[in-house]
C-alpha cells in the first residue's frame, strides 16, 4: 500500500478519503480532520499526521510524501523533523520501538508528555500510558519524576520514562499507590 501525503508546515495530510481510512484502520495513525474521536473506520475526512507517524510510515514505505507537488526525500524530512522536535532521533526512536512491538502511539502533547500509548488504540480505550524521553545523560531531578507522576495520575494514566541512546530504549515505569 503506497499513500501520497501532502507536507504542510510540519503536518502530513492524506487528502484521498479511502487511504485516509486505510491508514487509520491499519494502526490508529493521524487523526480525521475535524473529528476528534472517531467511533469507527468509515469517516469522510483527510488524515493529519503528526511528522513522527509519516516519517515512521514513510521509513516503511506505506507513505510517499510531496510538497508543493515534487516529492520528498528521507534527507529533506529527517532535516525537516530534526528541526521541529527536539532530539527528535531519540524519542524517533522509542516510537519505532513501541510501534514495532504492536503497540498504538500517538503524540501525548495534550497530556504534557512525547507519546500517549495504547493497547487496542483511540476510540476502544482511554491510553493506559504517557511516555516521556530522555537521554541516558540527562539529570533527572526529584521535581520531574513527582511532576511527570501527578500529571500522569490526574489523567488516570502511568508514566513511563523512556532513557533512549542510539542503539537501546530502556523503559521505567512509575506508579503511584497508597498501602
Amino acid at each position: 500500500m503506497r499513500i501520497k501525503g501532502e507536507l504542510i508546515e510540519n503536518r502530513i495530510i492524506v487528502w484521498d478519503i479511502e487511504d485516509s481510512r486505510k491508514l487509520y484502520s491499519s494502526g490508529f495513525y493521524g487523526k480525521p480532520l475535524g473529528i476528534p474521536k472517531p467511533k469507527d473506520f468509515n469517516f469522510s475526512a483527510p488524515l493529519i499526521l503528526d511528522l513522527v507517524e509519516g516519517y515512521y510510515l514513510f521509513e516503511k514505505g506505506i507513505l510517499e510524501i510531496y510538497k508543493s507537488g515534487k516529492k520528498v526525500n528521507a534527507k529533506e524530512l529527517r532535516k525537516l523533523c530534526r528541526r521541529e522536535y527536539v532530539d527528535f532521533d531519540l524519542k524517533y526512536r522509542v516510537y519505532k520501538v513501541l510501534r514495532d512491538s504492536g503497540l498504538i502511539v500517538t503524540p501525548g502533547i495534550k497530556f504534557g508528555s512525547d507519546f500517549a500509548v495504547y493497547k487496542k488504540g483511540p476510540g476502544l480505550e482511554h491510553a493506559p500510558f504517557l511516555i516521556q524521553v530522555f537521554k541516558p545523560t540527562d539529570n533527572i531531578t526529584a521535581t520531574q519524576v513527582v511532576l511527570a507522576g501527578r500529571l500522569a495520575t490526574t489523567v488516570r494514566k502511568h508514566i513511563i520514562l523512556a532513557i533512549a541512546s542510539r542503539n537501546r530504549v530502556h523503559f521505567l515505569g512509575l506508579e503511584w499507590w497508597k498501602p
